[in-house]
């Protein structure tokens, strides 16, 4: 299976950046779904045939995003509470 043009394999060396859409990914508990995508990907060379991955990274970063949502209208109450 050819990997060529992902590099979320790739160790990152001394020196050099973690891409900012990796490290994004990594924090989001996603990462898992996101390395399925990319692997079906390189298997098929065809989104169509990868729908139940996409479908599986989508869902876990909207229910991401929402539990981001919820913490900072949380933190915004709470900051307006002790005001």
């Amino acid at each position: 299976m050819s990997t060529q043009g992902h590099t979320w394999a790739r160790q990152v060396k001394e020196g050099e950046e973690e891409d900012p859409l990796d490290q994004m990914i990594s924090r989001s508990g996603c990462a898992a779904s996101h390395y399925a995508v990319q692997e079906c990907m390189a298997k098929h060379q065809d989104w169509r045939q990868c729908q139940p991955q996409v479908q599986a990274f989508r869902d876990c970063m909207s229910e991401q995003q929402a539990r981001r949502r919820e913490e900072l209208q949380r933190r915004k109450e709470q900051g307006s509470a002790h005001s």
